[in-house]
């Protein structure tokens, strides 16, 4: 157990959660970032949130156990990414975990892994951190974080900080309005530029058009014309926003994650063509560097970020 009491020792390390849709990614890791043990679990949330934490806080007993048995050192802070806003007392507008609205994660885990630095942050926030840290926004400032999977967001990063805004809610571009005649939003739970451009749509907008099941890879990759002018549409809708978010806040470079860019060299050339005409000082477009685990390495971010200077 750390009572907070320790001084760190040249093998201590941190513990990072990522709780997805799908599955949860546990991983412990140097304050580097390099991963030492990880694991994966299903997140079976349809089960409830209750059985998604124990499962979790005992998997990740197990793996911090295993670190300190074979590296040494002992885990000194924990990071936890999750979908959602997260507040002191539950996370929001994450409807695809039953509960989590009322699961205060931070107490949670510091109750059940007994280490007292505990960080809890949306995971699109928390994979910008990672890119601030060890990757393609590190000395960019303002930076700007894009993650097109089958949500859409950003996260801004000012000073090298991540913004959070006053709910926490910075930077959720999937709730904004299409043009003058989106008549539902936030409140009547929408999200009308996800809707339209996020992965999951890209993929249920060609398989009607093409008649056939197909998701956003496959779209990008199709050589069918209508598959083309989809693509083409859906970037270029893309683009205005985030166009639009460069002339807002005048970034100096925007790293471009999340599962679509397996097409990232089509994604990337349309933002840079837009932007390069709208933007004042269109700023430099990138891929991330965490193309993989994105979310995870934001979690060990979180957890080394949150450490004192003499304790990394």
């Amino acid at each position: 157990m750390n009572d907070g009491s320790h001084n760190a020792g040249a093998h201590d390390f941190v513990v990072a959660i990522d709780f997805g849709g799908t599955k949860i990614a546990i991983a412990t890791a140097e304050m580097t970032g390099s991963i030492l043990k990880q694991t994966r679990l299903d997140t079976n949330a349809s089960h409830g949130a209750q059985q998604l934490l124990e499962r979790t806080t005992d998997a990740a007993h197990a793996l911090i156990e295993r670190t300190v048995s074979e590296v040494g050192g002992q885990c000194v802070a924990v990071g936890v990414a999750t979908p959602g806003v997260v507040h002191d007392n539950g996370v929001l507008l994450s409807p695809n975990i039953p509960g989590w609205e009322q699961v205060s994660l931070r107490q949670a885990m510091r109750a059940s892994l007994h280490i007292p630095t505990v960080v809890v942050e949306n995971d699109v926030k928390a994979a910008a951190m990672a890119e601030v840290l060890w990757g393609a926004l590190e000395w960019a400032d303002p930076g700007v974080y894009l993650s097109l999977g089958t949500g859409i967001a950003s996260a801004i990063v000012i000073g090298g900080r991540v913004i959070t805004g006053a709910h926490g809610a910075s930077g959720e571009i999937g709730y904004n309005l299409r043009s003058v005649l989106d008549t539902s939003g936030a409140a009547h739970g929408r999200a009308p530029l996800e809707e339209a451009i996020g992965g999951r749509f890209i993929g249920e907008r060609g398989s009607i058009l093409l008649g056939e099941s197909l998701s956003a890879e496959d779209v990008f990759a199709h050589s069918d014309i209508r598959a083309r002018f989809l693509v083409d549409e859906t970037l270029a809708e893309l683009a205005t926003h985030v166009a639009n978010l460069a002339i807002l806040i005048d970034p100096a470079r925007i790293a471009v994650g999340g599962g679509l860019m397996s097409s990232g060299d089509v994604i990337l050339r349309a933002l840079a063509f837009r932007l390069g005409f709208a933007v004042p000082f269109p700023p430099e477009i990138v891929p991330a560097r965490f193309l993989n685990d994105a979310s995870l390495y934001g979690a060990i971010a979180l957890a080394c970020g949150a450490l004192s200077p003499s304790q990394r």
